[in-house]
């Protein structure tokens, strides 16, 4: 039976627990053809097919991502995919693969950011993802936390509460005054009070 037939869109549904089951079916069975069929698939004529393969895939990598690291570079191409679905869907799949390779993510990063800056939110969310495991690393730490700093100050506002919450981890005594002058600095553009006040609380937590 084709990967195809087990998509969502084959099964008229508009819910993602298919694709989701699918996704745990392959990762028990290390079932690489399944892999290489939603790869293939990736440039179907259905945009209905594309997007469940995508999910599908990036759902496999959240949960084992060395049975996607090796189309790497096709997730690469999809970040200039018109079809923002195909772009995010890309980036969230490499997010899954970041700290399985991250050598294969810091080759291309420049891509990564390039995405980040003219592509969607959700496109952004995960770049900045990205670069917050990179983070996490002590071989990329300064790079990538210079990296994020750039995109804190560029970001919508209403995306820098969840940012700065989610940078926390790799805020250290090297760069912790860098961040905090970051995020202090766009705290007169955060209209909406709730959202000040969570950034406020990050500067507070990261300062003692």
């Amino acid at each position: 039976m084709t990967i195809l037939t087990q998509l969502a869109s084959a099964l008229n549904r508009n819910d993602e627990v298919p694709n989701q089951e699918l996704a745990l079916r392959i990762v028990k069975n290390d079932d690489v053809e399944a892999i290489k069929e939603l790869v293939d698939n990736l440039k179907n004529k259905s945009k209905d097919i594309q997007k469940d393969c995508i999910k599908v895939l990036y759902e496999v990598g959240e949960k084992k991502p060395a049975l996607i690291a090796g189309y790497v570079n096709v997730f690469f191409e999809l970040l200039k995919n018109k079809n923002n679905r195909l772009q995010w869907g890309g980036m969230t799949a490499l997010s899954s693969i970041t700290l399985h390779d991250p050598a294969a993510i810091v080759e291309q990063l420049v891509k990564i950011i390039d995405a980040a800056d003219n592509g969607s939110v959700i496109t952004k969310d995960q770049a900045v993802a990205i670069l917050i495991k990179l983070g996490s690393m002590d071989k990329y730490a300064e790079d990538a936390f210079s990296l994020l700093v750039e995109q804190l100050k560029s970001c919508p506002t209403n995306q820098l509460p969840m940012y700065a919450e989610n940078a926390k981890p790799i805020v250290n005594e090297q760069n912790k005054e860098f961040f905090i002058n970051t995020l202090s600095s766009r705290l007169n553009e955060i209209e909406k009070e709730s959202k000040r006040k969570r950034v406020e609380k990050v500067i507070k937590q990261v300062s003692k």
